[in-house]
């Protein structure tokens, strides 16, 4: 019975849809143990130098030689999608939204792969912003879709905590992994018909709406642990930033320093040490250790400094 189950199983026409680095261990994991019929992923985009840019989840597709479509918007799709005659899809950080006719169309549902624990942080950067705000854990759900933003049953949850030392490029990793094992944990129940169905709180709701430019700028007024939160939770994409003598300044990385100096102005420069340059913000001091000049690469901030006109000046200039 287990191997006519397992051949089932197999035979299961699975729709998968997702885009960046992230869907990439999920997507890998469900090929290890079910058929995946085709996957759905955001059109391909020219960068520098007019070179295409293939979104991670198709060079999957390709290098196992599954279908891939790339509509540059789903809904005008429907027919195509629908022909394949799903019996699930799974989405996984895709970018767009479904309309209701693919939503109804599978017999076993449309499941979602959500980087946070909802109704905590729905929306597009959960990553970022569970450590932009400080969170001490975060997570993944696995959640039946519907047409609200992040609103769908939830089916399965995991916790993962988020150290002090924490980037979004860690806990995007950390997240991902996580998201490939609870899916593959919960699979066998949607299949069976088992699984539970726990609605939203949604008086409990928070969001974490899509990083846009003003996100990105420091404002110095702020304690050490908001700008620390900041800069962390917008590493390694986009970079936080702040201007120095009228041009962008990329910080990276930085830490908090247990000095004060309540004699100078928020984003005044401090101090030059072995490992970077101090910075007063609201409740002390920060010291920046990565930054990134304007049309320049990263760089460790003593380089930075090393590179300044009159660096011996530097103390006592400002950011803003």
């Amino acid at each position: 019975m287990e191997l006519e189950n397992i051949n089932i199983e197999r035979e299961l026409k699975i729709l998968f849809m997702g885009t960046p680095d992230f869907s990439v261990p999920v997507l890998e994991g469900l090929m290890k143990n079910y058929k995946i019929r085709a996957i759905v992923t955001q059109p391909d985009r020219v960068g520098k130098n007019n070179k295409v840019i293939f979104p991670p989840i198709k060079k999957v597709g390709i290098d196992n030689t599954i279908l891939v479509l790339q509509p540059e918007k789903i809904k005008e799709s429907i027919d195509e999608i629908l022909s394949l005659q799903p019996d699930l899809i799974i989405t996984c950080a895709y970018g767009q939204i479904l309309p209701k006719q693919i939503l109804d169309y599978p017999r076993l549902g449309c499941i979602n792969v959500h980087a946070s624990l909802l109704p905590k942080l729905r929306g597009g950067a959960p990553i970022h912003r569970a450590i932009m705000l400080g969170h001490a854990k975060t997570g993944i759900t696995i959640m039946y879709m519907n047409e609200g933003m992040d609103q769908g049953d939830i089916i399965s949850q995991s916790e993962v905590e988020i150290t002090n030392t924490d980037t979004a490029e860690t806990l995007h990793d950390k997240l991902s992994i996580a998201g490939r094992d609870l899916l593959l944990e919960t699979l066998p129940d949607i299949i069976a018909g088992k699984s539970s169905r726990t609605p939203q709180n949604s008086n409990e709701a928070t969001y974490a709406f899509v990083i846009k430019r003003e996100d990105e700028r420091i404002n110095f007024s702020k304690s050490r642990k908001e700008i620390y939160n900041k800069v962390r939770g917008l590493n390694s994409w986009p970079g936080s930033y702040c201007y120095f003598e009228g041009k962008i300044l990329k910080v990276w990385e930085c830490y908090v320093s247990d000095r004060y100096f309540p004699s100078l102005f928020d984003g005044q420069i401090t101090g030059i040490y072995e490992d970077g340059f101090g910075v007063k913000v609201n409740n002390g001091e920060l010291v920046f250790t990565v930054v990134q000049p304007e049309g320049k690469k990263k760089m460790n901030a003593i380089d930075f400094i090393n590179g300044v006109n009159n660096k011996e000046q530097l103390v006592g200039k400002i950011l803003d």
